[in-house]
């Protein structure tokens, strides 16, 4: 531990206990508006596995896994929401005592910070894109905090760090291009050198897709449900409209075709062929009555559609990229489950003030994932020649993750709701902070990771 000199110490103190009083009012201010947390229509799908006992590879079968573990602490949605929302605060507090060696002002801006609207509203949301978030929100957080600190301590908090980003590519697939990123940080949270990070992203990425397949169908035995067959589906939908020809494995009637090459294509998401009328008639046809889903036949057909119209292929995934960055998408969850007219918590006063915020907001660029890209882009470009910095290393290693993360949904994204860029508002909020703070003397003298680990 550090020694202060006894005025230093009585101020430390006094912050320290600030720190912490900001964090227990802001979790208890979560608890107030949102306990038992609010269900969504893929949690309650996720939740319901738990019941069937069956695991399925549509969302995340260790998601499922770890809900029935949970579950009885607060059956139903409480047990997954005191998860997310103790993790949130978890790291926002952590966060603010590590950084209150650099400065205590800050340190004291990160608990309010964590109550900015477009990171506040999701935190009683049950998605797993939100739990996603938040873990690898945590994984950094304890590579920063843990990083100034001996052997002793550095490297059970490594561990754990790199466990969190392992389950959090478990929670989202798609995240494995982002992983290495992250997992580099965590490795290095003194400083992120570029070259090793190139050296590790390859073999890391493809170590992250192994552990997807061990895990998902080796220890779990999840049932294929063949989800990367929606982003095949969602493609070959836009290929046909742009090129006004059929490229699915499918014959149409006439007014089929019509709808499908006409009307059905919208640059938002996948749905509207699955379950949207009028057009559900595609999945309906392809799945149900044909049984063509999830068989090679639609991998090839995707695969020819690409290698013929490649132009086409771009412009539907520019046209969905443009709308998951700068769209007016969806945002909060509302509806309540067992009453589909009725929005959840309509008594509560606390949670109609942030509803009212959050209709007030949303207009604005504060919810478009586009704003919150930028954000991380800028704060990695900040951060470049602060890399060699514990401060800096955090924020291009949080940030990097996140643009890329984000840019990765040009090729996988099927659906452009703003929880989907979740990751790249907490990534900005923390990384934009604690890249402020990458030029500044640290109040008292703490050895480096790197001279303890030579110590030891």
């Amino acid at each position: 531990m550090p020694h202060w000199p006894d005025g230093e110490q009585r101020v430390a103190s006094r912050s320290y206990l600030a720190i912490a009083a900001l964090i227990a009012a802001g979790y208890a201010l979560t608890l107030l508006i949102f306990y038992p947390g609010i269900m969504t229509f893929d949690a309650k799908f996720v939740y319901g596995y738990i019941a069937k006992g069956v695991l399925g590879d549509w969302q995340s079968p260790l998601m499922t896994l770890l809900w029935k573990l949970i579950d009885p602490i607060a059956p139903g949605s409480g047990s997954m929401f005191l998860l997310i929302a103790t993790s949130y605060w978890l790291g926002f507090g952590l966060l603010a005592f590590a950084a209150a060696r650099r400065s205590t002002r800050m340190a004291l801006c990160l608990p309010l910070l964590a109550l900015m609207p477009p990171a506040f509203v999701f935190v009683g949301i049950i998605w797993r894109d939100v739990l996603f978030a938040i873990t690898w929100f945590l994984a950094a957080v304890i590579a920063y905090a843990a990083g100034h600190r001996g052997a002793r301590l550095w490297l059970p908090a490594q561990a754990l760090g790199l466990a969190l980003c392992a389950f959090g590519v478990l929670l989202r697939p798609n995240a494995l291009v982002a992983a290495p990123i992250l997992a580099a940080y965590i490795l290095w949270p003194s400083r992120l050198s570029l070259k090793r990070t190139a050296i590790l992203f390859v073999p890391a990425m493809l170590a992250f897709f192994a552990l997807v397949q061990v895990v998902y169908y080796g220890v779990l035995g999840a049932t294929r449900q063949h989800p990367l067959q929606t982003i095949m589906v969602f493609d070959l939908g836009g290929i046909s409209h742009f090129t006004k020809q059929n490229q699915f494995p499918v014959t149409w009637s006439d007014s089929e075709s019509a709808m499908l090459l006409n009307s059905c294509y919208q640059p938002t998401e996948w749905d509207i062929y699955w379950r949207l009328k009028p057009c559900d008639f595609v999945m309906r046809k392809i799945e149900k009555e044909q049984g063509l889903f999830g068989t090679a036949a639609i991998t090839e057909a995707w695969m020819l559609a690409l290698t013929r119209h490649p132009l086409a292929y771009l412009r539907h995934r520019s046209a969905f990229m443009w709308n998951f960055l700068a769209g007016d998408n969806p945002t909060m969850w509302l509806a309540d489950l067992d009453h589909w007219t009725k929005t959840v918590f309509p008594d509560r006063v606390a949670f109609a003030a942030l509803v009212s915020l959050h209709n007030l907001l949303k207009p604005t660029p504060l919810f478009r994932t586009g704003l919150w890209l930028l954000v991380c882009l800028i704060v990695c470009g900040f951060a470049w020649r602060r890399r060699w910095t514990p401060e800096g290393a955090f924020a291009f290693g949080v940030c990097g993750s996140a643009a890329v993360y984000v840019l990765s949904f040009f090729a996988v994204g099927v659906a452009s709701d703003f929880r989907y860029g979740y990751w790249a508002v907490l990534a900005g909020i923390a990384g934009g902070t604690l890249a402020t703070l990458g030029g500044s003397t640290p109040k008292v003298s703490v050895k480096s990771s790197c001279d303890h680990r030579k110590a030891s």
